[in-house]
């Protein structure tokens, strides 16, 4: 589990073919003294696993399932990317809760500064954009964001300045494609909703309290 707060940025290093799948090796900015192998660490927003880790320098194995739902398939060596190891329990929840499971890709439409603040606009396909609101939450390239608007095919954001200067948020361009995981919370509730009701074997076995149920047992 993740918060989509950027702990520091890295580069891809090394990119090797495993099969169908593939293994990155990654450089980050920052020490990984406190990390282990096994450990989850979400790149851009993708959930992997350590697999070796050599100071600030680990390696994950990437899936074929999630080359195939993220941008990672077309990663390049040198590329940045955004870091985030897995959430303590004791740590502060500062973003929102992000599982690091992408849902898709995104696309930037536009970027255009608006004060202090950049607004990005980005498209996306309906079946993702059914779990978003104005004011609730997304997470792109793992990036914890708050949706300014949205529509049936697309979403715009607020960049400030910090996030511009610490994630790849504030280098990538108009044209350029992105991990998009939705709220978790929305998926749940439309699954409650829509989900087909299971009969329980317990309730369908007893007999309905009515007139006749109320006859044989004396009630009335």
């Amino acid at each position: 589990m993740f918060t989509g707060i950027i702990e520091g940025l890295g580069k891809i290093s090394g990119i090797r073919s495993m099969g169908a799948g593939s293994r990155l090796a990654i450089a980050a900015d920052f020490s990984l003294t406190d990390s282990k192998i096994g450990d989850s660490i979400a790149v851009n927003g993708a959930c992997l696993t350590a697999v070796t880790i050599s100071g600030s320098r680990f390696e994950v194995d990437v899936s074929p399932e999630t080359l195939e739902k993220t941008t990672l398939k077309n990663i390049k060596i040198g590329e940045r990317v955004n870091i985030e190891r897995a959430l303590r329990l004791s740590d502060r929840l500062d973003g929102h809760l992000v599982s690091g499971h992408i849902d898709g890709t995104g696309r930037i439409i536009h970027k255009t500064r608006q004060g202090n603040a950049i607004i990005v606009g980005f498209s996306i396909a309906e079946s993702l954009a059914r779990y978003m609101i104005s004011k609730g939450s997304v997470a792109v390239d793992g990036i914890s964001l708050t949706i300014n608007r949205c529509d049936a095919r697309s979403f715009e954001i607020s960049i400030i300045p910090h996030t511009a200067d610490i994630t790849t948020i504030g280098i990538k361009k108009t044209g350029d494609a992105v991990n998009i995981e939705t709220d978790m919370i929305g998926k749940y509730v439309e699954k409650f909703l829509t989900a087909p009701k299971t009969p329980d074997p317990d309730k369908t076995a007893k007999k309905p309290v009515d007139m006749e149920f109320l006859l044989k047992t004396g009630f009335i």
